[in-house]
């Protein structure tokens, strides 16, 4: 046998012999998401973020993440996301923001899992001189109900 063959071999052996763990279900579980995206001239950011949580007997478990995009012809654009985990608390912002002479539009997410809160909020501005700014802001918030 060839050594590549001989350790093939030993690796699905391996994984065949590995005792695998049950899924427990989730008592509660929950999901929550914004996103957003603004356009002005020749410049687009969006940003969007999402958080769940499952709590099971053996306590609650949480996944986030975020992510964003800027685009512009001429100007600078830029996107930014940081993601802090803090124990059982995760949080996560996303910054997205092009500008062209003076003409811009950007997107702002902030995700976070807190036990049993899960909460998002999209803020979104675009602005073209002399205009009026056009702004959004969408925020979902959700608590895990009791056991």
């Amino acid at each position: 046998m060839k050594p590549i063959n001989l350790i093939a071999a030993a690796s699905i052996a391996l994984l065949a012999s590995t005792s695998v763990g049950l899924a427990e279900e989730c008592n509660a579980a929950g999901t929550v998401g914004t996103a957003g995206s603004a356009s002005a001239g020749d410049t687009s950011a969006s940003s969007v973020g999402t958080a769940g949580a499952c709590r099971t007997d053996g306590g609650t478990t949480s996944s986030i993440g975020s992510g964003g995009s800027a685009a512009t012809v001429d100007g600078n654009a830029q996107s930014k996301t940081h993601i802090n985990d803090n124990g059982d608390k995760l949080k996560a912002q996303t910054k997205a923001q092009a500008v062209d002479k003076g003409t811009f539009s950007k997107s702002r997410t902030k995700t976070s899992t807190d036990g049993d809160t899960l909460q998002s909020t999209t803020r979104t501005m675009s602005h073209v001189p002399g205009e009026k700014p056009v702004k959004s802001t969408t925020t979902k918030k959700i608590i895990l109900p009791e056991q």
